[in-house]
């Protein structure tokens, strides 16, 4: 194993991921990470009192990635966006409290790289909220990595799901992760539990080789002021697990010196390549 694996593996057995067992029999080509940033919508909001305490009646912004990450032959999309049907509406449609758009569709993007959504061999999503599921519809021979108390939760009816998305996800293949998924079985990419905002929510680390560790937040994190304060938002199902979720998640970023990106922040989206550029 090459030293800085070595490192990493420790630093992650130190900060409480378990090591599950590979997500599938068959062996992944040993070859290149990639992170690529797709652009998934984007979300003008009435009030983001909503997502940052103390914004109370503010308007505000938000970008809405998605990620697909390449593990040698195979890959993951983390989160799938707003749903390419907004593409029709170019002034966007208003929906749970503010102005949605797509102006690049996730199956264009796809086709850019050559890849078509039946090429993704998994779909992780960090939960169940519509502006992260969207587009789960489209991806009938992918794997559905979901936190494994986020369904029943969404089909009970929780706040910010939509139940359609929710009827297609049960529709698709769905494993429900554990605490932590190690996705592609080489500890490269995995999947870990920051329950909280939705009792099922996950984060993601991608281990890059040239960039280092690398943390997706998910909703953990709405904001850069919020990860900076560790502000819990009203939009929010346990502070308890909030709280427990925000002390794991930068224990593992201090471990590991890895680089956190706050999805929805636009300042986050803006600092990493441009589509179809990736890190490595």
């Amino acid at each position: 194993m090459k030293p800085q694996l070595l490192l990493a593996a420790l630093a992650l057995a130190m900060v409480g991921f378990t090591a599950p067992a590979p997500t599938s029999a068959v062996p992944t080509k040993r070859g290149a990470v990639r992170l690529y940033t797709l652009d998934c919508g984007h979300l003008d909001l009435d009030d983001m009192g909503l997502f940052s305490a103390g914004h109370a009646g503010e308007r505000g912004q938000m970008a809405v990635p998605c990620y697909l990450v390449r593990d040698g032959d195979r890959w993951l999309l983390w989160d799938t966006g707003l749903g390419d049907g907004l593409a029709a509406f170019p002034q966007g449609k208003h929906i749970m409290g503010g102005q949605w758009t797509v102006q690049h569709r996730l199956v264009s993007q796809l086709a850019e790289l050559g890849l078509k959504p039946g090429d993704i061999a998994f779909v992780g999503l960090s939960h169940l909220h519509a502006d992260h599921s969207g587009n789960v519809g489209l991806f009938t021979r992918s794997t559905i990595l979901l936190g494994a108390p986020e369904l029943e939760w969404a089909r009970g009816g929780g706040i910010g799901t939509d139940p359609a998305i929710v009827a297609a996800v049960a529709r698709e293949r769905v494993r429900l992760v554990g605490d932590d998924e190690d996705v592609f079985g080489d500890g490269r990419v995995r999947i870990f539990a920051t329950p909280g905002h939705t009792p099922g929510h996950r984060s993601l680390l991608v281990m890059l080789p040239k960039s280092g560790p690398l943390l997706l937040s998910g909703d953990l994190y709405h904001t850069r002021e919020n990860l900076a304060r560790d502000v819990i938002p009203p939009v929010n199902v346990s502070a308890a697990d909030t709280r427990s979720s925000f002390a794991r998640f930068k224990r593992i970023a201090a471990r590991l010196h890895a680089r956190i990106v706050v999805q929805h922040s636009p300042e986050d989206f803006a600092s990493m390549p441009r589509f179809p550029a990736f890190l490595e």
